[in-house]
């Protein structure tokens, strides 16, 4: 079995959370090589997003 195989299997036995999280980790390593002058924090940004624009983030944080 190739790498690719190995790979696509074990991701399609994930819930799809974590399919997501392994595809946002795949573009980092994939703009992490594109890119000599890597920004973690812009790469970051998709993955964080998700927590900052759930419901109830904000209310969460009203009170600082």
């Amino acid at each position: 079995m190739s790498t690719i195989q190995l790979i696509e299997k074990e991701i399609a036995s994930l819930p799809e959370p974590l399919q997501r999280e392994v595809y946002d980790f795949a573009r980092f390593l994939r703009i992490k090589v594109q890119d000599e002058h890597f920004d973690g924090l812009l790469v970051s940004e998709a993955v964080l997003a998700r927590d900052w624009n759930a419901p109830g983030e904000d209310e969460a944080w009203a009170s600082l």
